[in-house]
């Protein structure tokens, strides 16, 4: 059987491949200093989500929806902001997106939205958990600062593999995303949104050293823009 597989295409662009289904999360790669690939290398792509409508995010989301045929999951605001963009409205989960503490479920995965703290034109940001197939569960926290909730998830999900931004400035810095992985007792933590701009931490170094010392019994992993990891971990 074919495992599951994740791709770190730099800054929160992710792209999840299962048995079942291929996804993209904050699919921007144009413009992006970190991706070491283009849109039109992820081949077929069934879901497309999108935490909030800040470029960096956002993307290549239209382009890759309309080339692909992909759904495109968003907050409804920002869900509507797709399609005045030319995303076909049939091609939007629910037919207008869906909203904080819904889940929607496609080829077998599970995606439930949750909060974020951080700013967007339309709609509000958000986060997305996803329960896999195999029931391995991902939590990409989008942008957003760290706020106490966090520990809610864990008590509603357990979470194995945690993507936290951790670049500072326009998200949580290293200190916070230790302790979100404190909160969200994740087993494993992916640290994202750093590196791709000079004003961001430029590597895990000091988040490894606050894991450590914050006590954090979340396992760190480690990827490079372009690297891929087998799942489970």
């Amino acid at each position: 059987m074919t495992s599951n597989t994740l791709t770190w295409h730099g800054h929160s662009n992710f792209q999840l491949t299962t048995p079942e289904c291929t996804v993209l999360i904050d699919p921007w790669f144009e413009g992006n200093p970190s991706a070491c690939v283009g849109s039109d290398t992820c081949g077929q792509v069934d879901l497309v989500l999108v935490t909030h409508d800040h470029d960096d995010h956002l993307g290549q989301a239209v382009e890759i929806c309309k080339a692909t045929g992909a759904s495109a999951g968003a907050v409804v605001e920002t869900a509507g902001k797709l399609i005045q963009s030319g995303v076909p409205e049939d091609q939007i989960v629910n037919g207008i997106g869906f909203n904080i503490g819904g889940t929607v479920a496609l080829k077998g995965l599970k995606v439930t939205m949750v909060q974020a703290f951080h700013s967007s034109a339309t709609g509000c940001p958000v986060g997305y958990i996803l329960t896999l197939p195999d029931g391995y569960c991902i939590y990409h926290a989008g942008d957003t600062g760290i706020f106490s909730s966090m520990e809610l998830f864990a008590r509603l999900f357990s979470i194995d593999l945690a993507l936290l931004p951790i670049g500072g400035v326009f998200t949580m810095d290293p200190q916070q995303g230790a302790l979100a992985c404190n909160l969200l007792q994740c087993k494993n933590v992916l640290p994202m949104h750093w590196g791709s701009f000079p004003v961001l931490e430029q590597n895990t170094a000091h988040f490894a050293r606050e894991l450590k010392e914050q006590g954090a019994s979340a396992r760190l992993i480690n990827l490079e823009p372009g690297q891929s990891l087998e799942l489970p971990v």
